[in-house]
């Protein structure tokens, strides 16, 4: 398995790029701003063949450059389809920053439109994407559609946890879309469920697993868990 991580633009968040091994084709996940440059080099440098982009949830820090990324390999973007309306609208729907804000912020580079090719998925489905049969888990709380992708068929688990969970906290619920009793039940059914050596590569901030998440994150047992990190 081949795993590229790092954290992209002014909110530092994580994209990944993954494949079986070097050589083979890949997904790209949560291309946010400024990660197009770092997409560009692991690619060439691992010889990898881009298949998709996957999108955890439609919020503007997770989804900033998805349309060149996914225009410029030609491939298509996945994200739930209720957060498909996002894409529309990612600064509508996310921030309460302007435009001109956003392109003061980023020295006018501003990549927000959307890819000529987005599929919607489903909770449970099961994506044939370069080798790695991503499981689609639906987890809303974050957002309408945030989802977590999963991969079982490896040594250890990996869990693509988006905004659902971070190594000592949780995602927000305070935006438009955010819902607490939904983020509680997300966590029960998804998190809480996976197997504690499950590793867990988030949205934003280091990678952890479930079982030091399940031992020592506060928000995991807390009955209405309260917003703490993401956009």
């Amino acid at each position: 398995m081949f795993i590229a991580g790092f954290p992209a633009g002014p909110w530092a968040t994580n994209c990944y790029v993954i494949a079986t091994a070097p050589g083979q084709p890949c997904v790209i996940v949560d291309p946010g701003q400024g990660s197009i440059d770092g997409v560009l080099e692991i690619v060439r440098e691992q010889h990898l063949v881009p298949a998709a982009v996957l999108l955890t949830h439609g919020h503007i820090d997770h989804v900033w450059s998805v349309a060149p990324v996914a225009t410029g390999f030609d491939i298509p973007a996945l994200i739930h389809a209720d957060d498909r309306y996002r894409l529309a609208d990612p600064i509508g729907t996310t921030s309460s920053m302007g435009r001109e804000q956003l392109l003061a912020m980023t020295k006018g580079a501003l990549e927000l439109t959307e890819p000529s090719e987005v599929r919607v998925i489903g909770d449970e489905e099961v994506l044939d994407l370069a080798g790695l049969g991503l499981r689609v888990r639906h987890a809303p709380g974050h957002t309408e559609g945030s989802v977590v992708f999963e991969i079982a068929d490896v040594d250890a688990p990996i869990m693509l946890s988006g905004d659902l969970l971070f190594a000592g906290s949780i995602g927000r619920t305070d935006l438009p879309g955010g819902d607490g009793l939904a983020m509680v039940k997300s966590l029960t059914r998804v998190v809480l469920g996976a197997p504690d050596e499950t590793l867990v590569l988030p949205g934003h901030g280091p990678q952890t697993t479930i079982g030091v998440e399940r031992a020592t994150n506060p928000y995991l047992v807390l009955a209405d868990p309260a917003p703490r990190r993401g956009l």
